[in-house]
């Protein structure tokens, strides 16, 4: 299905183009366009580690290059794709597809996209792949987590999306709704418990995906509020030991957020409301049946100090309320980023967190004497192009 909605998607080409023109079209007609970036990250925490690196020692193993293709055979039609490589501790190492798409906009009211295409939620889901244009090293974990981005990025399927201007008096809205299938791969963090207790899903789940996002332009100059609404439910195979049984997740999503930018000032903040529910079978096993009621949110502001340098800082924060109370019920983390362009190409971002409680990002199998806060340096260098 997954490579089926790819090839339709890159097909839809062929019945928008003129036949008899088709075949003489030349690159310079299709505006093809390449660009990319490339990353190189070091982590240090005075305890624990951070994900699957080796961060209380000081690590480099932090990787990321991207790449993608962009063309415009008609004026009306944006057809284009995204290959990343990723590293982060012992995570990833490999190639994969960020998005593959056809974008058709009718009009300024309508358009619809297909393929594996960006699933448009929250403020920054769309744009945590282009690690050149934001100011930050990490996003904010508590909604953006960073090992989640391969499945939180993109879905197997289509967008329709336009815009309704207000009048002059009341701003514009901007509507997105999708459908369709997510993937979750087999190292995902979202299946990390399951590898704390020997677990494996050596296939990954998938399954139906929905949802949409409304966003409001106020009338003021730099001024948004938008929701959010993302559901899913997805199933695969496990294994422990000899065993093989299955798995199943049932999750929702809302997200409300709001931003202001102008001139050199940028103020943003987003709240969720995110349940998870989960059952997994193996034989002589009784069923096992969990799940998560999180309320993630930050605060974030930022300002442009001249052209070369950008200060930020953000609070971010989780708390699940179906764990126990502890340390590992709970994450909450301050942030101080300064971004030095040195010209429009190559680009320094370095970035502390005072991190308190270990709901994000810790594996018990990475961290045998875990500790309920953490103090973490960061740095990353960037060329773009």
């Amino acid at each position: 299905m997954r490579n089926f909605l790819i090839a339709a998607a890159a097909l839809a080409v062929l019945p928008l183009s003129n036949p008899a023109h088709a075949s003489a079209q030349s690159l310079d007609d299709l505006r093809i366009q390449i660009h990319g970036y490339a990353t190189q990250g070091f982590l240090y925490s005075n305890h624990n580690n951070w994900n699957t690196t080796d961060s209380s020692d000081g690590s480099p193993a932090w990787t990321e290059a991207v790449v993608n293709l962009a063309a415009t055979p008609q004026p009306k039609l944006h057809i284009g794709v995204q290959a990343r490589y990723y590293l982060l501790g012992t995570a990833g190492n490999a190639i994969s597809l960020d998005w593959a798409q056809a974008d058709y906009k009718v009009n300024e009211y309508l358009g619809f996209r297909a393929g594996k295409v960006k699933t448009p939620v929250g403020l920054l889901n769309e744009t945590q792949d282009i690690d050149p244009t934001y100011l930050w090293v990490l996003l904010p974990q508590s909604i953006y987590t960073l090992t989640e981005r391969n499945s939180t990025l993109a879905h197997y399927g289509g967008v329709v999306y336009g815009q309704l201007p207000l009048g002059e008096s009341f701003g514009k809205l901007e509507y997105r709704g999708f459908g369709g299938e997510r993937v979750i791969g087999t190292d995902d963090v979202t299946l990390q418990p399951l590898r704390d207790y020997g677990m494996t899903a050596p296939s990954g789940v998938n399954g139906p995906t929905y949802g949409g996002t409304l966003r409001w332009n106020a009338p003021i100059p730099g001024l948004l509020f938008g929701a959010s609404e993302n559901s899913g439910s997805f199933s695969g195979a496990v294994v422990l030991g000899p065993l093989n049984g299955t798995l199943s997740i049932v999750r929702h999503q809302t997200y409300y957020f709001g931003k202001y930018e102008r001139n050199r000032i940028l103020l943003a903040g987003e709240y969720s409301v995110y349940h998870v529910a989960s059952a997994m079978q193996l034989p002589s096993f009784p069923t096992t049946i969990s799940g998560l009621d999180q309320r993630p949110f930050y605060a974030m502001a930022s300002y442009k100090l001249n052209e070369k340098l950008t200060a930020g800082l953000y609070y971010s924060s989780d708390l699940d309320r179906k764990v126990a109370v502890g340390s590992a019920r709970y994450q909450k983390d301050w942030a101080l980023t300064a971004r030095y362009d040195f010209n429009p190409f190559l680009y320094l971002k370095g970035e502390q967190h005072w991190m308190d409680g270990t709901l994000i990002g810790y594996s018990t199998a990475d961290n045998l004497n875990l500790q309920p806060n953490a103090r973490m340096t960061l740095l990353k260098l960037g060329v773009s192009f």
